[in-house]
């Protein structure tokens, strides 16, 4: 999946001879459609297992993907969209297994696991896009993109790990919680702290690769993302091991507060690769710490839903971190995206937290409600009176 985005660019402009622009197009639908995708599949994996729900959106990928290299550019414009929400959502089942199957205590440390495992497929998935793309070709790429999705899928299918736990019922038919028993304040608060950590890290990508490429050092881009991966696992290893860490909230402040100053550190590459250290060494413990957090206050039963909210926070925070950082450095200069990207995510994070605070009032409030009327209830009473 890593591969995917570079990997379409490359087929747009270079097979179909299309701009940079178009083949934009192309990935914005395919993101916008798995955005808005991913709670419907995880509410259909809620209600009816994971096994019907990764034989159609593994079927659907794969005949996507394989279809790819041989459709024109409109009618690939047209399908990426429906295609994205059907994409076969291996994150957050992911997040969901390891919910199912790892008891609550030893969950930061699975979540740091997977967080660092997908850091390591970014560092291998997109350089393999570009290597096959370039030394065979993107119709060989996009198809061995197909053919892993349908491996996916079928071993999926076959091996059917458990969506909950043993002690975790599912709900019966028509006894579904409802949304707003669920949905509270304090999961809108850490899928928005989620948002904004993503706005962080691709607004920090972009305003990276424009510092190298102003400074006539973008031959370096490679080194300095490697360093930006590396400090991510080490950081996730740390949160993993460590008995006790910081929560989302702490850490997603962190790591929008050590991207801001980053623009004053520029150049050369190596400094600007330095300066980067920091702040991605609070990356995986971020986003592994979200998804404990919405494993934490998501009910079993719409775990999958839960989960594909997450997912859709997180591409919603890349849609809107991409342009806003790009049109910060546009009128004035790269330094200034990194100091975007920190504000950014921190102007998101802010708006969850008033969610948070809204959230603990109303539960204030009716704890004392329900204790007056307790005492009212308990008061002794005079004949008479």
């Amino acid at each position: 999946m890593t591969a995917m985005g570079i990997t379409l660019t490359l087929h747009v402009v270079t097979e179909l001879g299309r701009g940079y622009g178009a083949a934009g197009l192309v990935g914005t639908a395919t993101t916008l459609g798995s955005a808005m995708g991913a709670p419907l599949i995880g509410r259909m994996i809620d209600r009816h297992g994971l096994r019907p729900v990764v034989a159609l959106c593994g079927s659907i990928s794969t005949l996507f993907w394989l279809a790819t290299p041989h459709l024109s550019y409109p009618v690939l414009l047209a399908v990426a969209l429906p295609a994205g929400i059907l994409i076969v959502p291996a994150s957050s089942i992911s997040r969901q297994i390891i919910s199912a199957k790892v008891p609550p205590p030893a969950r930061r440390t699975a979540f740091a696991m997977d967080t660092i495992s997908v850091e390591t497929t970014f560092m291998i998935g997109p350089a393999a896009g570009i290597l096959v793309s370039t030394r065979v070709s993107s119709t060989a790429a996009l198809t061995g993109i197909g053919v892993a999705f349908g491996l996916v899928a079928v071993a999926l299918y076959v091996l059917n790990p458990p969506v909950r736990g043993v002690a975790e019922a599912a709900p019966a038919p028509g006894m579904r919680p409802p949304i707003r028993t669920w949905l509270t304040g304090r999961l809108v608060a850490t899928l928005l702290i989620a948002c904004g950590a993503l706005f962080v890290l691709i607004g920090t990508e972009l305003a990276a690769l424009a510092a190298l490429r102003d400074n006539g050092e973008v031959g370096w881009t490679g080194v300095v993302i490697a360093v930006m991966c590396v400090a991510s696992l080490i950081g996730g290893l740390v949160h993993g091991a460590v008995h006790r860490s910081l929560r989302q909230l702490p850490l997603m402040v962190l790591l929008a507060v050590l991207v801001i100053p980053v623009g004053l550190f520029d150049q050369p590459w190596w400094l600007l690769a330095l300066a980067l250290i920091p702040m991605n060494f609070v990356c995986a413990p971020t986003l592994a710490a979200t998804t404990e957090a919405v494993s934490e206050l998501a009910p079993p039963g719409v775990r999958g839903e839960a989960m594909g909210l997450q997912d859709s926070g997180t591409r919603i925070g890349m849609a809107l971190g991409a342009p806003a950082v790009g049109f910060v450095m546009d009128n004035s200069s790269p330094a200034w995206g990194f100091a975007a990207a920190g504000i950014g995510g921190l102007a998101l994070a802010a708006v969850g937290i008033v969610f948070q605070y809204r959230d603990r009032g109303t539960a204030l409030s009716r704890e004392s409600a329900s204790r007056e009327a307790a005492d009212l209830a308990s008061a002794p009473t005079f004949p008479g009176k």
